[in-house]
């Protein structure tokens, strides 16, 4: 009975190794045209509302559905981004107008039902030398409230991606996650919204979910290459809690402002990281006595850039902690899926092996350590030529 379940998840890691090669032929150009959420700043004064967004104008006038990728290159209509990514800031500055009226259309802000007509104040298109690098424009929009309006709503367009808004000027401001499609609720004037611990805790669950998967691909292939080391599942947890206390250490410092490092710097060397589990585990038979402490050197750097990520949506005031541990659960719960759906992976692989008419527990056995090498060593290779690939274009590119 042992032996049978031992070869059955045996079996299942094989597949899982399959169904890695194929994740990291799908990362292709990652962080390239990645979509980053928008970050919109709303207040009201003397009856009129501000909103101060920074978004990829560009990516918001592609029309691709920012709701179903993670890198503009996946989308069937890359190319539209690619054109208006190419325009110069003059070009892009000129056709804001365009993505204000499509907002006024949503509405992007009503008040007891009625839309709040915005219009734009001005825009700051920055200059990117790196065309492949997503460039985030600064939008300053205001609008009439009726004066004795108590509550607005903000409706982020089906498509748009993220946005995260954040109410300032007012005790206990609101601040959320909108995805495209959704809305605010009710939001109170004179403040009052806050989020309760609780809500700011599940609130942050998905954006660091999100960050892992689907965006996080170069967090997934490490994640992987732990995975591939060994068919035991002993190595695995090591890693994985080596891993995972090292990272909520430099997160938790990184978004604190106690630790802080270019991105030009960790990005680089995390891509790195990832090259040296692949190398390693080409060569390696087993969980070594060294390999958790340099995961754990690794993972502070992974912590350094979750925090980054972090930083770019902010934490809600007075909440910081509950968000915080929010935000490292879904990471969390982001690394189980990958295992999770590598461990069905190879199970899906040991009953595709049973089809074969691989029955015997002694035949499982037997073979299932070469066929598993193999697969290692290759997806491993290809791992390992993506990262370094990453590593040149981060530094060199």
């Amino acid at each position: 009975m042992l032996k049978t379940f031992c070869s059955g998840m045996q079996k299942l890691r094989l597949w899982m190794i399959m169904s890695s090669v194929w994740l990291t032929f799908a990362s292709g150009a990652a962080l390239a045209h990645e979509v980053v959420p928008a970050i919109a700043d709303i207040s009201v004064n003397d009856g009129v509302v501000r909103i101060e967004i920074d978004v990829n104008v560009e990516a918001q006038l592609s029309g691709i559905d920012l709701d179903a990728v993670s890198d503009t290159d996946d989308a069937e209509n890359a190319s539209d981004y690619d054109v208006l990514r190419a325009l110069s800031v003059d070009d892009i500055a000129a056709r804001v107008a365009e993505l204000v009226a499509t907002w006024n259309a949503t509405p992007l802000v009503a008040s007891a039902g009625a839309p709040v007509v915005l219009t734009l104040e001005s825009v700051i298109v920055p200059e990117v030398a790196d065309g492949e690098l997503p460039r985030i424009s600064e939008l300053v929009m205001t609008g009439p409230l009726a004066s004795d309006a108590s509550e607005i709503e903000v409706t982020w367009p089906a498509g748009a991606g993220n946005l995260l808004l954040r109410q300032q000027g007012v005790e206990e401001p609101f601040t959320g996650l909108i995805p495209g499609g959704a809305t605010s609720g009710a939001i109170a004037v004179g403040g009052g919204d806050a989020a309760t611990p609780l809500q700011a805790f599940g609130s942050y669950i998905p954006v660091g979910f999100d960050h892992i998967l689907p965006q996080g691909l170069d967090h997934i292939l490490f994640v992987l290459g732990l995975f591939f080391l060994s068919t035991r599942f002993g190595p695995l947890l090591w890693q994985v809690s080596a891993f995972t206390l090292a990272h909520t250490v430099t997160l938790a410092l990184g978004v604190l402002g106690v630790v802080s490092v270019p991105g030009s710097i960790v990005e680089p060397l995390i891509a790195a990281s990832i090259v040296y589990v692949a190398v390693e585990n080409i060569f390696a038979r087993g969980l070594t006595r060294w390999r958790p402490v340099v995961i754990f050197g690794f993972g502070l750097l992974h912590g350094l850039g979750f925090a980054s990520v972090l930083g770019d949506f902010g934490l809600p005031e007075g909440q910081v902690v509950p968000a915080l541990i929010g935000f490292n659960v879904g990471v969390e719960l982001g690394q189980l899926t990958v295992i999770a759906m590598a461990a069905l992976a190879l199970w899906l692989g040991c009953v595709a092996a049973k089809a074969a008419k691989l029955t015997g527990v002694e035949e499982l056995v037997s073979e299932y350590p070469v066929m598993f090498r193999a697969w290692s060593i290759t997806g491993s290779l290809i791992i390992a030529v993506i990262a370094v690939y990453w590593v040149i274009e981060r530094t060199l590119l």
